[in-house]
Parts: structure tokens; C-alpha cells; sequence
């Protein structure tokens, strides 16, 4: 699949689109990018089974540049990227939207604004929400500062000591995730997030579409707590929660199931 670009305030988003179909828009998580995202959702083969499959960069990763300007990389910010990515390809009817950590919090904004744009959900690894976000904001700020003074050897040490450190399903598999930030704004990205949370419960509860949670345990950056509120909150939410490697095996498959 080539690279495709789109121009947007302060960033130059680079995307890919495959398949001829409905539109499945799929959105990476924190640190991450589309293809470093592969090992933990791999969506591909839909655009070989009757889907459109939308993926791309979000602003300062991967090969997406952004500024270094932590207010660009809100969520809501990112929302407004994600929208207008759907204007650019063309996304006339609701599409589908798969999300994994920061790309759920982006989907979950982009869909309070505008729920007519969007028929079902998919919300893998809820991050840290409401009353569990500020403790996470601050190891962004620390992670921000840190990379600034000593560099990603020290980031990637400071990782393995916080909540962001390696979840059981990851390590069952033997996966290493690499960050995926543009070196000159990373700090700027993570200092982003930690300006984040998702949009309000009142907000959340208003949504109608339907919503499969992908939660895995053992993770306190992406706490069980957030599934569960936002199965509280959605009307006939369904959840299944990852215990092991094998059950996130499942994720793929029970995509697809959901969307068909």
C-alpha cells in the first residue's frame, strides 16, 4: 500500500487505504504507529473481504510529522485530525472505527461530537479516564522530561518502572514495542496526553452505535476500571477481556464478527 499525505494545521499526516468496501478507519495507540501496531491488531485481511481499510499516523508518529507544540496533540485535537481524514477519503455514510489505547480516546471524542459519522465501534485498551487520568498525566510529564535531558535509553527504563510497564499479554508473547515518536516532538507528545482524558461520562452515555470493549488485565495504563465504566455507560456495550496472549489472539476474529 502506498503512502498517502494530508496536509493538516501544524502536521502532515501520512495514511493508507486498502480495499473497496465499507470503511474500516483504524486508529494506533501512544508511542505507537500503523505498522508498529500490527503485532497487537492486524486488520489487514478485511480489505481482502469486502472492507475499505483506512490506517494512519497520528500527528508525531510513525512517518506523521507535528509540531512541537503540546497542544496539538490533544485528544480532541486528534479527533479533528481523524474527522478530517474521513473527509479525505471520501467517507460519505458512517464508517467503522477500531481504536487501541490514545486511538480509542480519539475515536470516543470524534464520536460524542459527531456520532452520525460512525456506525460501529471497536475501543481496544481503554487508557486511564477520569479519576485515574491525573496520576497517569504525571509520568507523561515525567517520561517528556526525561526524554528532553537524558534521552530514550533512560525513557525506555522509566517505561519499565511505571504503569507503562510491559502488560502479561505482551510478555506472554515475548513482544517488545519500540516507541514510534518523532524524536524532536516526542516530548511534546506525551506532554499532549497528559493534557487528555476522554470525553465525560454524560457524554459517553449519550452514544447509541454499537461498542465492543477489548480490555486485557494486568495492565494499570490501561486499567479494567476504564472497560467497565465504559460498559457501564454504553448501552448494550459488549466486553471481552484478554486474561492471556491467547485471548488476544482472539482480537482479529472478533473483529471481524462485530463488524460483519
Amino acid at each position: 500500500m502506498a503512502d498517502l499525505t494530508l496536509t493538516r494545521e501544524g502536521a502532515t499526516l501520512s495514511y493508507d487505504v486498502a480495499g473497496d468496501g465499507p470503511t474500516v478507519l483504524q486508529a494506533h495507540g501512544l508511542t505507537s504507529s500503523r505498522d508498529a501496531e500490527l503485532a497487537l491488531l492486524d486488520l489487514r485481511p478485511l480489505a481482502a473481504r469486502g472492507r475499505r481499510l483506512v490506517r494512519y499516523d497520528a500527528a508525531g508518529h510513525g512517518r506523521s510529522a507535528g509540531p512541537d507544540d503540546a497542544e496539538r496533540y490533544r485528544w480532541t485535537v486528534l479527533a479533528d485530525d481523524l474527522l478530517a481524514l474521513l473527509d479525505a477519503v471520501g467517507a460519505t455514510e458512517p464508517v467503522d472505527a477500531v481504536g487501541i489505547s490514545m486511538g480509542t480516546g480519539t475515536i470516543l471524542t470524534a464520536a460524542v461530537r459527531h456520532p452520525e459519522r460512525f456506525r460501529r465501534l471497536v475501543l481496544a485498551l481503554p487508557p486511564t479516564a477520569w479519576e485515574t487520568r491525573a496520576a497517569q498525566a504525571v509520568i507523561y510529564g515525567q517520561m517528556a522530561d526525561l526524554l528532553e535531558a537524558h534521552g530514550w535509553d533512560a525513557l525506555l527504563e522509566l517505561m519499565a518502572a511505571s504503569t507503562l510497564a510491559m502488560p502479561p499479554v505482551l510478555a506472554e508473547r515475548g513482544l517488545t514495542l519500540e516507541p514510534q515518536l518523532q524524536p524532536a516532538t516526542a516530548p511534546a507528545v506525551l506532554r499532549g496526553a497528559a493534557l487528555s482524558d476522554l470525553p465525560s461520562p454524560e457524554q459517553v452515555a449519550a452514544l447509541r452505535m454499537p461498542v465492543l470493549l477489548l480490555p486485557w488485565a494486568g495492565d494499570p495504563g490501561h486499567p479494567l476500571s476504564s472497560a467497565d465504566r465504559l460498559h457501564e455507560l454504553i448501552p448494550g456495550s459488549e466486553l471481552f477481556v484478554a486474561e492471556n496472549a491467547a485471548d488476544a489472539d482472539t482480537w482479529p476474529d472478533r473483529v471481524e464478527a462485530f463488524l460483519a
